[in-house]
């Protein structure tokens, strides 16, 4: 299920990420879910929505770190 906004994403990534990396995250799992939509095109056994989540937090992981609790953008 893509989300249209950031307030549509799950309370375990607006709690714990800033802004951009919501927007981040929204836009990588969307893109995937288009583009993972044909299971041949996953890994093993996973469903649509891990990969898509797989791939979401991969993107945000690329621009921000977790320093403690907190998400931070890298330098």
């Amino acid at each position: 299920m893509p989300y249209k906004t950031n307030k549509d994403l799950p309370k375990n990534v607006t709690n714990v990420l800033p802004r951009h990396a919501q927007d981040i995250y929204r836009e990588a799992f969307n893109h995937a879910w288009k583009e993972y939509a044909n299971p041949k095109k996953r890994q093993g056994d996973d469903t649509l929505e891990d990969t898509a989540r797989k791939v979401a937090w991969a993107a945000v992981k690329h621009k921000y770190e977790k320093i403690d609790d907190k998400w931070v953008a890298k330098k």
